[in-house]
């Protein structure tokens, strides 16, 4: 059980370095209004209007499938949904992670501080409504998979800015 127990505070500390390292991606994006949080990740705002991202969003909900297959694979460890939370004046998107999929709806867990969304805090389990996902992703032999939003950030970094986010995060993105 001691076994057990080290190997599940592993994986749980790989998602927390890789969903931070994932923020990074944020902390370098052109165009983008930052918001610099102390022991949090920064938190960049992306326009309701941007064609790139708005289509990623699309393209996440249209393959859930391949998520929901990659849940009920117990070789691959991480695994994350983005979600949208708003308010009656802001919207924010925070990864969730230990996500689970139970009679079609998904709950996990909120791996980040909202700095706008005051209902939730990091550490709450949180329903997921479909409607409001915006991404997935998950890590196979160190493969991105899904990550829509990630790569449209990472598509707009600098080459060195994208050479240091593939080296700290450790994944193979196409």
């Amino acid at each position: 059980m001691r076994f057990c127990s080290k190997i599940i505070s592993q994986v749980k500390m790989k998602i927390k370095i890789l969903l931070l390292l994932m923020a990074f991606c944020f902390l370098n994006c052109k165009n983008s209004d930052k918001v610099e949080r102390e022991n949090q990740p920064d938190i960049y705002g992306v326009q309701e209007t941007d064609k790139e991202m708005n289509e990623a969003m699309k393209k996440a909900n249209q393959t859930l499938a391949d998520f929901n297959s990659a849940l009920i694979n117990p070789k691959i460890e991480v695994k994350a949904l983005k979600v949208k939370f708003e308010n009656e004046t802001d919207i924010e998107h925070i990864w969730i992670s230990d996500v689970k999929l139970k009679d079609g709806k998904y709950s996990g867990i909120l791996d980040n501080a909202p700095e706008y969304i005051k209902d939730h805090k990091i550490g709450d389990t949180i329903n997921v409504d479909n409607k409001d996902i915006s991404d997935w992703m998950y890590i196979e032999n160190g493969k991105l998979f899904g990550g829509y939003t990630i790569k449209v950030l990472r598509n707009q970094m600098s080459d060195s800015e994208r050479e240091q986010f593939d080296a700290e995060s450790g994944m193979q993105i196409d």
